[in-house]
């Protein structure tokens, strides 16, 4: 799914309480990430619930898998993964994330611990794509 349809699929659902259902499925279908990554070394920080971030890089993109404890925090996940997937370093820097955000409503509807732990998130994939 591209995120221009994930914005059309929210725009399309009439209240927050089928985003919020819509997310939880998006974070359902989330590729299961194995419990050996489950460590601090693959936590991001800044998150109320625990997040974990794992960047794998081929052919110069890089592709991450990424889990969390939390339903709807595993939804924002699968959103976050959706923008920043398999793309270049210098792609993933460029990214406007802040409209995308604003595009599906997420800076209005979630508490400000949310919102915190998405912006950790996307500030993490930042830094991989810095180092790696």
């Amino acid at each position: 799914m591209t995120i221009d349809e994930l914005i059309e699929n929210f725009e399309f659902l009439d209240g927050w309480e089928d985003k919020y259902r819509y997310l939880i499925d998006l974070g359902n279908k989330l590729e299961a990430l194995p419990e050996q990554y489950k460590t601090d070394d693959w936590k991001v920080r800044g998150c109320q619930s625990q997040v974990w971030l794992v960047p794998e890089k081929n052919d110069g993109r890089l592709h991450f898998r990424g889990d969390s404890d939390a339903v709807i925090v595993k939804g924002l996940i699968a959103v976050v993964l959706m923008i920043y997937n398999d793309k270049s370093p210098s792609e993933i820097k460029s990214v406007a994330v802040d409209d995308i955000f604003a595009k599906l409503g997420l800076s209005d509807h979630l508490s400000p611990s949310r919102r915190n732990g998405l912006i950790s998130m996307t500030e993490k994939i930042n830094s991989y794509a810095n180092i790696l």
